[in-house]
């Protein structure tokens, strides 16, 4: 697979349903396990003190919200599928919104991608480090 082809390509979708659709067919094309990450999906302690309803905030809700801007509650991703970076994370690094990455490593609590566009490209890292 010629990696640099993903430096200006993109495939939009029109609905965040679409998006959906699109990322189950192309990890259905990839052998491999399919590894699932789950955001935290508890309100913070915090807001107890304030003057919000934070009961409104319950789980069920939290991990069904799809909105664009918004990460899903559920990631699933599987080692050599490519990725894309939505936010700045580290501009130092470039680390920055449209940079494309191959996952390389899939771990309980860790991801480790390459990075496969960009100046940096062929760097590595870890998902500890975007945090």
């Amino acid at each position: 697979m010629n990696l640099n082809s993903f430096d200006d390509g993109a495939i939009l979708c029109p609905t965040t349903d679409s998006v959906d659709k699109v990322n189950e067919f192309i990890l259905s094309w990839l052998s491999g396990e399919v590894i699932t990450y789950l955001s935290l999906d508890t309100h913070c302690q915090s807001d107890e003190q304030e003057k919000i309803q934070y009961e409104w905030f319950i789980s069920k809700f939290l991990n069904h919200i799809k909105c664009s801007g918004v990460p899903n509650h559920r990631l699933k991703l599987k080692t050599s599928v490519l990725i894309m970076l939505l936010r700045n994370i580290d501009q130092a690094k470039c680390l920055c919104n449209d940079t494309r990455l191959q996952v390389n490593y899939l771990g309980k609590n860790v991801v480790s991608a390459t990075v496969i566009t960009r100046k940096n490209n062929g760097d590595k890292y870890l998902s500890e480090e975007w945090i």
